[in-house]
């Protein structure tokens, strides 16, 4: 009896050990896996170090981030609204090539450009027109004319802006799908263009 109860005693020492053996050799749970992060964490590497503010003669201090607020049907706004003039000259943020131009009910006339790391999509919406000779394909530098300031698609009439948006994918074939990145904290550290000429 008295060996009984000392082999019982051993297994059970030996079972202890090894869960304390495994418990210490357990994997940790990445920090980023416990706790997802919101889109102000998301970190980003643009290609450009300073992207250029995408109207010309708007300076950081007059950008607003609208990325948060509220629009129509329940939608979050994950862009910046730039307000100006009818016509003011809009600008590429960044070297890129244009991937698509669009006319939609929304966004109105519409240019998705595509960064050099094939993953950031650089959109920009409600533009009155095109640039003369803009086309699918082109390649862009960064500050280069692309188009003017309007109030085409859902804007109000009369509400003449830049409706301009960063996202990322791992597909640009879906470059209207791509996950947002608020582009405000981006463009206040951007670089301002003089205003030339009225268009």
């Amino acid at each position: 009896m008295r060996d009984l109860s000392r082999m019982l005693a051993a297994g059970a020492l030996a079972t202890g050990a090894m869960l304390l053996l495994v418990y210490l050799l357990r994997p940790e749970t990445p920090p980023e896996a416990a706790q997802p992060p919101g889109d102000s964490a998301v970190a980003v590497a643009l290609p450009d170090a300073r992207l250029v503010i995408p109207v010309e003669g708007v300076s950081p201090d007059r950008l607003r981030d609208t990325y948060a607020e509220a629009r129509g049907l329940g939608r979050r706004h994950d862009a910046i609204d730039i307000d100006a003039p009818r016509g003011t000259p809009v600008l590429s943020v960044a070297r890129s090539v244009v991937l698509k131009l669009f006319r939609s009910d929304r966004g109105g006339t519409t240019l998705y450009a595509l960064a050099p790391d094939q993953r950031t999509i650089y959109y920009y919406a409600h533009l009155d027109r095109y640039a003369d000779g803009i086309r699918e394909g082109q390649r862009l530098e960064p500050g280069e004319l692309i188009g003017y300031v309007g109030d085409t698609g859902t804007a109000n009439p009369g509400d003449y802006h830049l409706h301009f948006e960063i996202s990322t994918t791992d597909d640009p074939r879906r470059y209207w799908d791509g996950s947002p990145v608020n582009p405000y904290p981006l463009l206040r550290n951007g670089r301002a263009t003089p205003r030339r000429t009225a268009k």
